[in-house]
């Protein structure tokens, strides 16, 4: 993960709570499977008394602008790609989300809607190129897409190939299940979108590492997480 780039700082002017404080309640609240009130909670062991209502005001005005600089700072795109869609629940009624991840399980792209149809299986369209494998499951509405838009990439359709995306799904459903369910599709949709950025950062593949390396990899994802919040450009503490 590359560091040391241009980073135009979000602004914290009028806020009552430090860059710090802010950060780190977005931080929680994306990277753990914790409520607004258990954030809460969790600052107060810290000394700091700060409501749920506020933290989420902070979560919902930072999170996607955290999630946006993180993004950028990736690395492109694997050129293998694993679309995939699962059901969850909006308001007690089901949903289709849609992800499209790379390779390395960075997440490409996510859509929240009702129906499962082919319009929704062309999400990966924004992203301006083309992978040259496209793996999905056997959906016909995956077969409109490639024809439509990449249809000179290898597509293999098999369950079995697409682990991946599937396993991308797994945090998602923790949060699902943490939050009780969405309570609509545009909240689901903003949330997801901020959550897909930031949470998996923070998640290496810990397994394929030496515990020095993961150590090591992650110094360096709180660095960047530090650059793109803001708070590496504030002076130390005392």
């Amino acid at each position: 993960m590359a560091v040391g780039r241009g980073v135009v700082s979000p602004s914290y002017k009028g806020y009552r709570f430090s860059a710090e404080v802010i950060a780190h309640c977005v931080w929680l609240y994306h990277r753990f499977p914790l409520s607004y009130r258990e954030v809460e909670e969790l600052m107060l062991a810290r000394g700091m008394t700060v409501s749920h209502e506020t933290i989420r005001r902070w979560c919902v005005k930072f999170g996607p602008v955290y999630a946006r600089e993180l993004r950028r700072r990736r690395p492109r795109a694997g050129d293998t790609w694993h679309l995939d869609e699962v059901f969850i629940k909006v308001n007690g009624e089901r949903q289709y989300l849609w992800r499209a991840v790379d390779r390395d399980g960075n997440v490409l792209d996510i859509l929240v809607q009702s129906t499962r149809d082919a319009k929704a299986a062309k999400l990966m369209k924004k992203q301006g190129r083309v992978p040259r494998v496209l793996i999905t499951d056997k959906l016909r509405n995956y077969g409109v897409a490639h024809r439509e838009l990449m249809r000179s990439v290898e597509h293999r359709r098999s369950k079995y190939l697409n682990n991946r995306a599937e396993n991308s799904h797994q945090p998602t459903r923790q949060r699902e299940r943490a939050m009780k369910g969405f309570r609509s599709v545009g909240g689901a949709q903003r949330f997801l979108a901020a959550f897909s950025g930031i949470s998996p950062r923070f998640r290496p593949r810990r397994h394929r590492m030496t515990a020095t390396g993961y150590r090591t990899e992650m110094t360096i994802r709180f660095t960047v997480w530090d650059q793109i919040t803001g708070i590496a450009g504030l002076p130390a503490a005392a």
